[in-house]
């Protein structure tokens, strides 16, 4: 399908290195407090390391690792390629690829279940369509296909979706993915944060009434964020309550470094929840700069792992977006 010249001129390399760059920076906040019961620890306020993996300030978990496997192979196959993705998970998996540490220090059980399934059978779709195996490990990667396919936001939605079902294929999963799709196409595309989080709001019209969400993910598009609080509002591996967290932090907070931190200030699977809320609030605010203050901290930026080469591949998936365009 053919990119709209409108929308391939709408988007901004800014938002795109926020996308990206706003995952890698939430998940590396949130892990000092991964696993952590809500009311058992005092708030924290910067990016502090730590955790459960004890790491350096700055580097990052699964999250990320994945999201970077899924963001080499749209650069390098320069589409969507379900056998190529997997196959970069496995060499994660077994060897540490596009780790921060150099080694895999951490996998989900369904992420890790599907990967053995693939082993066996090769076919790329290996996730559990059991509706108890909704874990958050799709979502927690997803920036770099709605971030490919921007100018093409129906096709960003669905691959979306396609993207989970590779380790994740239960309903709930894809929908969320494909929701969350959905909000960062329209953060990539200049959307404002009030109109992203209509309960109205589709970058394609009446996308919602033909592709209906789960009644679930349904509830949160529109807008359960909104109406609840902790503890009703939950960080924990279930992919509805990472989404709703995240969008309910997303929605509170004024400015990355604000929405980031309430993320990871939900405890249990905090690095998830802020990765998910970063690569949404990273695509509206973009990097700080002098005229931006609402962007990602410079200070956190800096201490990134790897940040060079997460700013190579947002640029590089940048450009592949408003370059040839989708086959």
């Amino acid at each position: 399908m053919a990119e709209p010249a409108n929308l391939r001129t709408s988007v901004t390399v800014e938002r795109y290195l926020g996308c990206l760059l706003g995952l890698a920076v939430g998940d590396a906040v949130g892990t000092t407090l991964e696993f952590r019961t809500p009311g058992t620890f005092s708030p924290i306020s910067d990016m502090e390391g730590g955790g459960p993996f004890g790491l350096k300030p700055g580097q990052w978990t699964d999250d990320t690792s994945m999201a970077l496997c899924l963001a080499q192979s749209l650069i390098t196959k320069k589409d969507f390629d379900p056998l190529d993705q997997m196959g970069r998970y496995l060499n994660w998996r077994n060897w540490g690829y596009l780790s921060s540490t150099g080694h895999c220090f951490d996998i989900g059980n369904t992420v890790a279940q599907a990967l053995h399934r693939f082993e066996e059978t090769r076919d790329p779709f290996s996730g559990s369509t059991d509706p108890r195996s909704a874990g958050n490990g799709s979502l927690m990667r997803l920036a770099p296909v709605p971030m490919r396919y921007a100018t093409d936001p129906a096709l960003a939605i669905h691959l979306a979706g396609e993207s989970s079902r590779t380790t994740h294929g239960a309903r709930t999963a894809v929908d969320a993915c494909r929701y969350m799709g959905a909000l960062i196409v329209g953060a990539l595309l200049g959307g404002e944060k009030d109109q992203l989080l209509s309960d109205s709001y589709s970058p394609v019209p009446g996308y919602w009434q033909e592709y209906p969400l789960h009644p679930e993910v349904e509830e949160v598009r529109t807008g359960s964020f909104k109406r609840r609080e902790p503890p009703e509002i939950k960080g924990t591996g279930y992919v509805v309550h990472s989404l709703e967290a995240a969008l309910w932090a997303f929605n509170r907070g004024a400015s990355f470094r604000e929405a980031v931190l309430m993320s990871a200030n939900l405890g249990d699977d905090a690095d998830t929840t802020a990765a998910v809320c970063g690569q949404l609030a990273g695509a509206l605010y973009g990097p700080e700069s002098a005229d931006n203050k609402r962007g990602i901290p410079s200070a956190w930026l800096e201490k990134l792992a790897h940040r060079e080469l997460i700013t190579g591949f947002a640029r590089e998936i940048y450009t592949l977006a408003c370059g040839a365009g989708s086959s």
